[in-house]
Order: structure tokens, then C-alpha cells, then sequence
């Protein structure tokens, strides 16, 4: 370049379009966040022209100019100096704007202004998280805040945000300061906010004022013309505005040609047009102001690349506005609620009111619930089908049907997660006072994830993920709808069991001998009855009675020996649950009048579930006069599998939470900065001396190792380590080092080392792969070997496994995996549910194992991964668990680059 050429201009800063999210705000609806482009001016200039004198002072200390504002606002390089706007409305209005400003190494100055109309939503908080998040990614630790005195509304956003921060008074102003790290207590209350967003969403979903159907037609058969019919039938007590150009009434209605035309905005509008037509008629919805839609019209992401356009497009109009959806190619919604009696769906069916929250995302499988729900007596709190769920979730649900008094069990059918992690919190939350059931499909499917570790090989084979989900939540998971429906009328209508104990009573001795196998295969107890209890019934039933447990009363006995029986065991107080069992022998003795017997006693029991089979063509009342609701099963197996589920439940809502454990000697730090060299060569595996530095820093026992390129080498190593040694081969690919012959024990001086090291290289070349280096390390100590392994899968996160290793890892098949961050309970329970713990707690004559060093290396590893999400794979095989502790002999991680983590309240793409 001649000394004459100008220099060349900076690159501009890279847009962080990672960065863009839709939040919800306190009121349900969402908006959007993006960080500020350069070209923003004119926009923001607009911006800060429509904001009142009095939130300009308060920003900015006083008279300021807009020009010099506005250049400021835009002044960012997306690192120091960072900024973000908030858009609300088709048209993308800028309502609010954020921006930090690096002050020092780990410091930087925050500020916000919102427009005075959106004021007191909640916004500067989200705002506050969202770059308190970026600001973390940038190694900036602290934020502070200089905000003038009388600014009451922005220090109460300080002091509420979840943020523990430190307030200073002074001239005037008060200086504010604060982490930027989302601690406990800050996560804490920005899981409240969503909840209380998805709450408010749902309200408008589920309790509208006003409802207009668009697509309403008077054509029976047809979508809009099934809405109508099920509107009116159920008697929704707001107003109904059919929508249809072509028609001037529906149904005696007065009909509208477009949403546009309906005299008020609507809280809920039912879409049943062409999806062709979806996203222009969901675009005259948010300008008329609607809250809610519900889009029942199918062809859309279900129907390949033509469909998942329009499916972008209704999502960009609903995201753009702020209004929130269900659907599309959804069934619909119900409310029984007799203040608002909704029924938005066009099944043949209705339900009954009851106390069951239901939601599907199946619309087939949703139609088999409602109908099956009626068959066996269920009622329903409300209903909603889901569809394609681009928007209103699962999750959403939950948190509704936690704060919603109609509702005591909550069934779920459903076919993927948006968010796992967000589910398991949520629905660890609601579980602990309201049974959560779900059947989740495709448990045989095979899993897709290509790896090369032996704990992805384990993981991959099944749902297996999905049940970790469901066992650390407190989640029931049925197999069968069969199943859902039974284990949620035994839990709508009894308390949840104390214990595993059953008592069988029944009048004949085949279907109490089937009923007593089952109670084995669920894992329940049926217990031998007391000596004096067993005396009591046989003064009490007929000859030849059985007292033991099954109660076989006979086939003779009447119907009041089932009361005489319950109430003699409900006084006695030696069970958790009692199944009953009729047989219809005589037809002098008839079902019905069995279960009056049953219901009667069972009135007398406030902690005992009751549940009953009847193998006749009758269907006896579940209730009689002063008597208890109690469920009725069609087979005994059918009523053991929901007292199983049952009891599971119960022992898990006993349990004690757990907490996730701080260990005070971590190198987040220094692993960050061995992560971030590794990532720079490109993803992939570790060298193996990263690795023993990585889990250094975590303080994981890695037995004494050296990472050495050839024979002499190695030898020196051995001699520096002294005793026997063991040498294994290095080659990226490689991972089963014992099958391609590429390990050698007990190796003892230079010579034997050597020697071996050269055999290795033969043995690594053989097998197909480039030998790398030589790994040297002192003899490990016999004990039980064990496999310690994390998959960092897309959707869940981490995945935490932990089993039988070695070289039979594989093939035992032995592991258990939770879902990371893993408590100290998780890392109790992930132990003492192997096959294999028998031999850590000692077997035949051995000394029991560490446990303690072992459940120590589970939370430090699920510390690590948590701190790293960069972390793809690890394996850690064998880790020997010995009397004295725990060591890890062989170990391997994988890295990639890590997305940014989604800032608290963001909505799912």
C-alpha cells in the first residue's frame, strides 16, 4: 500500500443475531428484543421524541439534546458498548431501549428508558436480564447504575429484579451496584415472572369476555360450522361474533365480514379458514386489537417446506404484534367452568366438568380422551389441544393449571419438547402439591445422535433421557392412554398413598392370586395381616374364608361383608391402599350393592386409597349415599398399575428436594480459558493432557497420568511415577483402547516400557488408526468399576449417565441418568438404584466402596457441565470406586462451540 492510500475503514462490528429474543411480559402478551443496528437512528430518534420530558431527565440527568442522544444510542460495538431495543406492534415500533457501557476490565454502566405508556410492565427488568447475560459472555462482572433522585419507579426495578443489589445516596443521586452473574435468588424470580406471563396468557386463552369464530358457517360437517354449534350448545356466557364475508347471520348471530368489522376487540379469536389465509387474517387480528388466537386450520408445518412457510409467517405476525397462539392444527379448547362453559373445539364429544387439566398435541389422540374420559366417568377442568404448539406450550399449561383452583391432576399427551429444562422446573414445582401423568410417545424410537463415547452409545439407544426428565420432575409416564386415564381417576378421587402396603380383599381366590402377582411386578407390598386382625375377620366371614392377605371373603359372602372387612382394616391401620375385587357368583348378590358397601366404609378413611374391579357386564355407581368416591378398573392389573403409579408418586413428592452443593476449590476460570484454546483449533476431541487438566480443575480425581510422544519418553514417565504402570496407545478415533490392543499393565522399568510402547504402536496401526502419543499412568487399585458420562443433548442440555463400566459398559447395560444440575438426593438415587451398587455397599465378604467419593465426582462433574455447555461429551471409564475413595483411570471430552444461553422470560422460537 503507498504511503498516499488513506487506511482502511474498520470492519463494522458483527451483528449478535444470536442475541434477538421474544419475551413475555406480566400481562401474557410478548415483545420483542433485538440488539441496536447502526442504521437504527431515524427509529430511535422517533423513539426519543415520543417519550415525556420527565423520563428524558430522569435518563439523562437533565435537559439533553435529541440528536446527541440518538447518536449515543447507537454508538455499539456489541462488546464495551451494547444496546438493546424493545419492538412492539406489526409495524415494529420501538418502545424502549437498554445499553451498558464498559467502565473498567469487569465493570460497566447500565441505563434504560422505556416510553411512559409501557411503564411499570416489566420491560427495564427483562431488559436488565437480557444484558446482564450478554454483559456475562463479555467478562463483565458488575453492573452499576447512576439514577437520579426521585426516580422511585426505576430504583423499585432495582430493588425487585431478583439482582442482589447495593444502593448508595449522595448529592442528589443514588449510585446503584450489582452482579451481573443470575444467581439463585434472580433466577428464582424471573421463573415466577414467566409463570405469571404464561398464567395471564392463558387467562385470555381460557376465560374470554368476547369470542369471534372466523370461518363461522352454518354447514354441519364443517370446522366453522362444528365451533359454532359447540359455542352455543355449552352456553358460553360471553358474547360469540361470527366471522364470514359471505354470510349476514350465523347460526342467529349477526356475522362480520372481517375481525376488523366486530364492534369491540375480542380476547380469543378462532381461526377455521385455509392456512393460505391464516397469516393475513391473523395480521387484521393484532390491528383490532385481539389478545389471543386459536388456529384450528391445518397445512401447515406437518405438511413440508410450503406449510412451514406459512407456519414462519403466522409466527412473525403473532411474535410482531404480541399476540399469543395456540395451534395451529390444533382440536380446540375447553373451559367447564360454569362461569364461563367454552367449548371451542368441533369434536362430536364434550367432556364433563371435573377436575382433570388435559392437554394434547395430538388432535386424534385428544378426541380418544375426551371420549374415553366420558366412557369411564372423568370429568374435565378444561381441555386444550396444542397442535403444532409454535407458541402456547406444555409448559405455559402447567404453570396455568398450578394456580388454576378447578384443577387437582394435570394428564399431558405429547409428542416433543420446545423446552425440557423450563418443563422440569416447572413441572417439579407443580408436582409437589398437583400429580402431573403424561404419556409421551415414541419410547421405541431409536435415537439418531451419532457418538463415539461409550456413554452416547448407552444414551442413544432409547427414550432413556426422557425418563430422567420425568423421574427427577415427579412426573407419572403411563405407556398406554388405558393407563393415564386409570392412574388419574384413582389420584382425582383418593388421597395419594403413604406407603407401598395393599390389601387385596375379594370373593374369589383366581382373581386375588393374579391381582397379588401384579402388586409384586409394580413393586407394592402386600403385607401378612396381624395375628388379632386375621382373628377378627375369621370370628366376622363365613368357613373357609382366606385372612391372610388377599381376604378371600368366598363367593357366598353378601355385599355388607365388604364393609364389615374395609372398615375392621381402616381401623387397624396396617396399609397404604386397598383394591377390592367382585366376582359376580350368585346372582342374588349384585355389584351395585357391593360398591354402596364399598363407598360406605370407605367414608370412614381419610388416608387410605381405595380402589375397586368389578369383572361383571354392570357398571356399578363409584359412589353411594354418605359414602366415597372409589374409581372401579376393568382388570385388577388395570387398578394395580395406578396404585403403582400411585405410590411412586407419593414417595417421591416425600422426598426431600435436594440442593445442587457450591464446591469453593473450582478453576472456572482456567477451564474456560482451556476450553476456549481448544475451541480455536476447531471442535472435537481434547488432547489427553487437556483433559487431566480439565478435570483438574474440578477437582476430579484423574489417577496420577503422563502425556508423552514416544517410547523413551514413556519410560522416563514411569520412572517418575515408580511401581508398576500401565501404558495405553493415544489415536483420536480410538475408543475402545483394550480391543485395538493399545493398553499394557503392570509394567515395571525402562525395558518392559519401551517394548511395550513400540507393540502399541504396531497394535494402533493395525487397527486402522494414527498412533498420537502414549498415555503413562501409576497401576490403578482394584475395586468396582464404573462409567461417569455426560451427553450434551440438543434440546435437554446435559445428560448426566452413570453405570457398570469397563469394558463391558455396553453390554451390562447398567446405568442411570438424570438431567443436569443434579442434587445430592439425584446423586443417591442414581447410585442406589444400579444393579451393580451391591457391590459398592459390599458383597460377600468385601468392604463396602467410597460412596461418598463417588456421589462427589457425579455433582463435581454435573458442576462442570453446567459451568461449560461447551462441553459436548465426556466419558470417564473406568472411574474404581475402592474403600478408600474413588479414581478416574481413563477419561475423554469432546468440545463444540456453545449457542448463548436464551436470557430469562424469552419465548421459544
Amino acid at each position: 500500500m503507498s504511503a498516499e492510500s488513506p487506511p482502511p475503514s474498520p470492519a463494522p462490528p458483527q451483528y449478535p443475531s444470536a442475541d434477538v429474543a421474544d419475551v413475555a411480559l406480566r400481562d401474557g402478551s410478548s415483545i420483542h428484543f433485538r440488539p441496536v443496528r447502526v442504521d437504527d437512528g431515524e427509529r430511535i430518534r422517533e423513539f426519543l421524541e415520543g417519550v415525556s420530558e420527565d423520563s428524558l431527565l430522569y435518563r439523562f440527568f437533565g435537559a439533553t439534546s435529541i440528536d446527541w442522544a440518538t447518536r449515543w444510542a447507537v454508538d455499539v460495538d456489541y462488546s464495551d458498548r451494547y444496546a438493546i431495543v424493545a419492538e412492539q406492534g406489526i409495524d415494529r415500533e420501538i418502545v424502549a431501549h437498554a445499553a451498558y457501557v464498559r467502565t473498567d476490565a469487569r465493570s460497566a454502566e447500565v441505563a434504560f428508558l422505556v416510553t411512559d405508556e409501557l411503564q411499570g410492565h416489566g420491560i427495564s427488568t427483562l431488559m436488565l436480564a437480557h444484558l446482564a447475560a450478554v454483559a456475562r459472555r463479555h467478562g463483565i462482572e458488575r453492573f452499576t447504575a447512576e439514577v437520579m433522585g426521585g426516580n422511585n419507579r426505576m430504583l423499585e426495578m432495582f430493588r425487585t429484579s431478583g439482582f442482589p443489589t447495593h444502593l448508595q445516596a449522595a448529592a442528589g443521586e443514588v449510585h446503584v451496584e450489582f452482579s451481573t452473574e443470575l444467581g439463585p435468588e434472580a433466577l428464582a424470580e424471573f421463573e415466577r415472572r414467566e409463570q405469571s406471563a404464561a398464567v395471564s396468557a392463558l387467562r385470555r386463552f381460557l376465560t374470554p369476555r368476547a369470542v369471534a369464530v372466523i370461518g363461522a358457517s352454518e354447514r354441519a360437517g364443517s370446522v366453522g360450522g362444528e365451533v359454532m354449534r359447540k359455542l352455543i350448545d355449552a352456553g358460553f356466557t360471553g358474547t360469540i361474533y361470527p366471522v364470514n364475508p359471505k354470510h349476514g347471520t350465523v347460526r342467529d348471530l349477526r356475522a362480520y365480514a372481517s375481525i376488523g368489522d366486530v364492534p369491540e376487540p375480542v380476547d380469543l379469536a378462532v381461526v377455521a379458514i385455509p392456512a393460505a389465509q391464516v397469516p393475513a387474517v391473523a395480521a387484521e387480528c393484532a390491528a383490532a386489537a385481539t389478545h389471543a388466537l386459536l388456529v384450528l386450520s391445518a397445512g401447515f408445518g406437518e405438511l413440508g417446506e410450503q406449510g412451514r412457510v406459512l407456519q414462519q409467517q403466522l409466527h412473525d405476525v403473532c411474535r410482531g404484534s404480541g399476540m399469543r397462539l395456540i395451534g395451529p392444527n390444533c382440536l380446540g379448547l375447553i373451559n367447564t367452568d360454569p362461569a364461563v362453559h367454552l367449548d371451542a373445539t368441533f369434536t362430536v364429544a364434550s367432556p364433563a366438568a371435573g377436575c382433570i387439566g388435559v392437554l394434547s398435541q395430538s388432535g386424534g389422540i385428544g378426541v380418544a380422551l375426551i371420549e374415553e374420559a366420558n366412557r369411564v366417568g372423568l370429568g374435565m377442568s378444561s381441555f386444550v389441544s396444542v397442535g403444532n404448539k409454535i407458541d402456547i406450550s406444555g409448559n405455559d399449561l402447567l404453570a396455568f393449571w398450578d394456580q388454576d383452583p378447578a384443577t387437582k391432576v394435570i394428564l399431558l399427551y405429547l409428542e416433543s419438547f420446545g423446552n425440557p429444562r423450563r418443563f422440569a422446573r416447572v413441572a417439579r414445582q407443580v408436582g409437589r402439591h398437583k400429580p402431573v401423568l403424561a404419556v409421551k410417545s415414541g419410547r421405541t424410537q431409536a435415537g439418531a445422535r451419532a457418538t463415539a463415547s461409550h456413554t452416547g452409545a448407552l444414551l442413544a439407544a432409547s427414550d432413556i433421557t426422557v425418563d430422567a426428565l420425568f423421574r427427577q420432575a415427579g412426573v407419572i409416564r403411563a405407556d398406554t392412554i388405558g393407563e393415564l386415564l386409570d392412574t388419574a381417576a384413582l389420584l382425582s378421587t383418593q388421597p395419594v398413598p403413604r406407603g407401598g402396603r395393599i390389601v387385596i380383599v375379594t370373593n374369589g381366590g383366581g382373581p386375588g392370586i393374579i391381582a397379588a402377582d401384579a402388586c409384586q411386578a409394580a413393586g407394592l407390598e402386600v403385607v401378612v395381616l396381624p395375628d388379632k386382625l386375621q382373628s377378627a375377620l375369621r370370628r366376622m366371614l363365613p368357613a373357609g374364608a382366606a385372612v391372610a392377605n388377599p381376604v378371600d371373603l368366598v363367593a357366598t359372602a353378601p355385599a355388607d361383608a365388604y364393609r364389615r372387612t374395609l372398615e375392621l382394616l381402616l381401623a387397624a391401620d396396617v396399609c397404604d391402599a386397598i383394591l377390592t375385587l367382585f366376582v359376580p357368583a350368585l346372582s342374588t348378590i349384585a355389584s351395585a350393592d357391593v360398591a354402596a358397601a364399598v363407598a360406605v366404609a370407605g367414608a370412614r378413611a381419610s388416608e387410605v386409597a381405595l380402589a375397586s374391579v368389578y369383572l361383571d357386564q354392570q357398571a356399578p355407581a363409584d359412589v353411594a349415599p354418605g359414602g366415597r368416591v372409589v374409581p372401579r378398573f376393568q382388570f385388577p392389573e388395570d387398578a394395580i398399575r395406578a396404585i403403582g403409579n400411585a405410590v411412586r408418586y407419593g414417595a417421591w413428592r416425600e422426598r426431600p428436594a435436594g440442593t445442587v452443593p457450591e464446591f469453593d476449590d473450582l478453576r472456572t476460570n482456567a477451564a474456560a480459558t482451556l476450553i476456549a484454546a481448544a475451541l480455536a483449533r476447531g471442535a472435537g476431541w481434547l488432547e489427553p493432557a487437556e483433559v487431566v487438566e480439565l478435570l483438574r480443575c474440578y477437582g476430579l480425581p484423574m489417577i496420577e497420568t503422563r502425556v508423552v510422544r514416544g517410547p523413551q519418553a514413556a519410560a522416563r514417565a514411569g520412572a517418575e511415577i515408580g511401581g508398576p504402570v500401565v501404558l495405553k496407545g493415544i489415536a483420536t478415533e480410538m475408543v475402545h483402547k483394550s480391543d485395538s490392543g493399545a493398553v499394557r499393565l503392570g509394567l515395571n522399568g525402562a525395558t518392559e516400557i519401551v517394548s511395550a510402547a513400540r507393540a502399541i504402536r504396531r497394535a494402533v496401526e493395525r487397527a486402522g488408526h494414527k498412533p498420537e502419543g502414549l498415555i503413562v499412568q501409576r497401576m490403578a487399585p482394584e475395586g468396582v468399576e464404573l462409567l461417569l458420562g455426560v451427553v450434551n443433548d440438543a434440546s435437554f442440555g446435559p445428560v448426566l449417565a452413570c453405570g457398570a463400566g469397563g469394558i463391558t459398559a455396553e453390554l451390562l447395560g447398567d446405568v442411570n441418568v438424570r438431567i443436569t444440575p443434579v442434587t445430592d438426593v439425584d446423586a443417591d438415587e442414581m447410585l442406589a438404584s444400579l444393579r451393580v451398587s451391591r457391590l459398592l455397599r459390599g458383597y460377600r465378604g468385601r468392604p463396602p466402596c467410597d460412596l461418598a467419593a463417588v456421589r462427589e465426582a457425579l455433582l463435581r462433574v454435573s458442576a462442570m457441565v453446567e459451568a461449560h455447555p461447551e462441553i459436548a461429551e465426556l466419558d470417564a471409564n473406568p472411574l474404581i470406586a475402592t474403600p478408600e475413595g474413588a479414581v478416574i483411570v481413563d477419561a475423554r471430552v469432546r468440545v463444540e462451540p456453545a449457542q448463548p444461553p436464551r436470557p430469562p422470560g424469552a419465548l421459544r422460537d
